[in-house]
C-alpha cells in the first residue's frame, strides 16, 4: 500500500506510487466529452480513472450531509457524488483518490476542493487524497501532471464532444427511429476512444476529416419535418451540462416537445482564456502570460472555426456561433472584464 505523504502545509499528496495503485474518481459533468477526455488522461499518465454516473437521491442526501446547504448546488452534488462513491463499498477506500476541478477565480468552484477535504474529514476519510484539476498551477502533486501536449489533445477531444452534442441535439427531437441519435453518438464516442488509443485523431487535418464524417452520418438519421420550439439551456457550467445538476432537463424538454439548445463547452474555454488575457490589460500583469493566453485562445478559436466551417459547408445542420459574435452582442451592456457582477 502506498505511503501517505504530506506537504509542508499538511496537505495529503497524490504520489507517483499512488498513481500506479489507485483508482481516480471523477464526478460526471459532460456525459459525451468526459469519456474521451478521460481516455487521453489515462493514456498520458497510465492512470485508472472512473467517471461517476450515480444519479440518485442518495447523492443529494450525502452532499447535504457533508456540505453546508448555503453552498451552491453544484458543490453539494459533486461532493455528494464523490463521497457516496467512496462510502458505497464499490471501491477500496485505501486505494482511491478523488479528482475535482478548481477554477482559480472568484467563483466558489475555487473552494470546492477545500469543501471536499472538509467533507472527507467529517466522514472519517481524511486518508483519501484529493487532486485539483486546474490550469493555474495550483496544488501540484508528484503523481499527477498535465503536460502542454495533453492540454492540446484535450482541446481536440472537447471539440469532438461539442460536435457530437451539437449534431445530436438537432437530430434527437425529430428522429423517426427512437434512440437512433444516441446510438450514433455512442458509436462515434467509441470510435474516438479507439482512435486516441491508437495515437490518431489529433490535429487540425484529422479533426476536419473526422468532423465531416460525423456530419454525414448524422445527416443520414431519418427525421420528421416538424418545427419545434428551441429552448436554450444556459447558466452555471455544471448545472448547464450535468444531468444530475439540472434534474435531467434535456430529457424533460424533449418530452415536452421542444428542441434543447445547449452551448458548447468550447465557448466556456474561450471565455475563460480571453478573460485572463483581458485581465492583464485592465489590471496589469505579466506580458508573457498575456502572450500565452493570446496563443492558446487563437488555438481554440481555430478549432472552433473548423467545426463551424464543416457544418456550414454541408448545410444540413445549424452551426454554432463564433465567440466573437457573442462578444459583440454584449458591448454596451457588459465590459470584457466583468466576472462576478462588479462591472467593468
Amino acid at each position: 500500500m502506498a505511503e501517505l505523504v504530506y506537504d509542508e502545509t499538511g496537505r495529503l499528496l497524490f504520489t507517483e506510487e499512488m498513481a500506479k495503485e489507485y483508482t481516480l474518481l471523477v464526478p460526471q459533468m459532460l456525459p459525451v466529452t468526459f469519456r474521451m477526455l478521460v481516455k487521453l488522461v489515462e493514456l498520458d499518465g497510465g492512470y485508472h480513472i472512473e467517471i461517476l454516473e450515480t444519479n440518485t437521491q442518495k447523492v443529494v442526501e450525502t452532499g447535504l450531509k457533508y456540505v453546508h446547504n448555503d453552498m451552491c448546488y453544484p458543490a453539494i452534488l459533486s461532493i455528494g457524488q464523490l463521497i457516496e462513491a467512496v462510502e458505497s463499498g464499490r471501491y477500496d477506500k485505501h486505494k482511491v483518490a478523488l479528482m475535482i476541478t478548481q477554477t482559480g477565480g472568484g467563483c466558489r468552484a475555487s473552494n470546492y476542493i477545500h469543501l471536499l477535504r472538509k467533507a472527507l474529514k467529517k466522514a472519517g476519510l481524511e486518508y483519501v487524497p484529493v487532486i485539483s484539476l486546474n490550469l493555474s498551477g495550483m496544488e501540484k502533486n508528484p503523481g499527477f501532471k498535465i503536460s502542454l501536449k495533453l492540454g492540446a489533445q484535450c482541446v481536440f477531444a472537447m471539440m469532438y464532444g461539442d460536435m457530437l452534442v451539437h449534431l445530436g441535439n438537432q437530430c434527437r427531437p425529430y428522429e423517426v427511429e427512437k434512440g437512433a441519435t444516441d446510438a450514433l453518438i455512442k458509436s462515434w464516442t467509441d470510435r474516438m476512444v479507439d482512435l486516441f488509443t491508437e495515437g490518431k485523431g489529433i490535429g487540425f487535418g484529422a479533426m476536419r476529416r473526422l468532423m465531416r464524417e460525423m456530419v454525414k452520418d448524422f445527416a443520414k438519421i431519418e427525421r420528421t419535418n416538424e418545427k419545434k420550439p428551441r429552448v436554450g439551456i444556459v447558466g452555471e457550467i455544471y448545472v448547464k451540462y450535468a444531468p444530475l445538476g439540472n434534474n435531467n432537463l434535456e430529457e424533460f424538454l424533449l418530452k415536452e416537445g421542444a428542441e434543447p439548445v445547449v452551448p458548447g463547452v468550447t465557448d466556456f474555454i474561450i471565455f475563460k482564456v480571453n478573460n485572463r488575457y483581458v485581465d492583464v490589460g485592465l489590471y496589469g500583469g505579466s506580458p508573457i502570460k498575456k502572450a500565452a493566453m493570446w496563443i492558446f485562445q487563437n488555438f481554440v478559436i481555430k478549432c472552433q472555426n473548423i467545426m463551424i466551417e464543416v457544418i456550414e459547408e454541408d448545410g444540413t445542420f445549424r452551426a454554432m456561433s463564433h465567440f466573437s459574435e457573442l462578444q459583440e452582442l454584449v458591448k454596451g451592456y457588459l465590459g470584457c472584464g466583468n466576472k462576478m457582477g462588479e462591472g467593468s
